[in-house]
């Protein structure tokens, strides 16, 4: 691979925004609930460097290795995955591939079944950042694994 910006160096304020997002969107939400968020957005956005983290992450969040097998399938593994999380899995998935048919009232309705106004504003914040990250892991070429927190 080609070498890339350092993200963090090249735009500090930028970095500093999203951080502050990131924490902001993290507000009442289960951090669990929020690593599947992660790497469901991940998975769909090819970034590697992400994936690891969130998986390690959601490790140690009390994820099984089960789980997160099957967090790719879940619509396959409805078993393992309750109603509310399949909720915002499916959320999560619309957004990120937003520009494949935008997110259906269908999807929206199951999401506000279990949750608020604010908690969907905050599952909104949360699946935007992974986004905004992913964009930066994918097109600044971060690697999995390496300590790259300054990128």
């Amino acid at each position: 691979m080609t070498s890339r910006i350092n993200f963090a160096s090249a735009s500090p304020a930028a970095r500093k925004a999203l951080v502050a997002l990131d924490v902001a969107s993290r507000e009442g939400i289960d951090p669990a609930l929020a690593e599947l968020i992660k790497i469901r957005a991940s998975q769909l956005n090819g970034c590697a460097f992400c994936l690891h983290m969130h998986t390690t992450d959601a490790r140690k969040a009390g994820e099984s290795e089960e789980r997160l097998a099957l967090v790719s399938v879940w619509r396959d593994a409805t078993n393992f995955f309750d109603d509310k999380e399949q909720a915002v899995l499916a959320l999560t998935e619309q957004v990120t591939l937003v520009s494949e048919g935008g997110v259906s009232d269908d999807v929206y309705a199951r999401v506000a079944e279990h949750f608020d106004e604010h908690e969907i504003g905050q599952l909104l914040a949360q699946i935007f950042t992974i986004n905004a990250w992913n964009r930066i892991g994918v097109s600044t070429h971060l690697v999995p694994g390496v300590n790259n927190a300054t990128r």
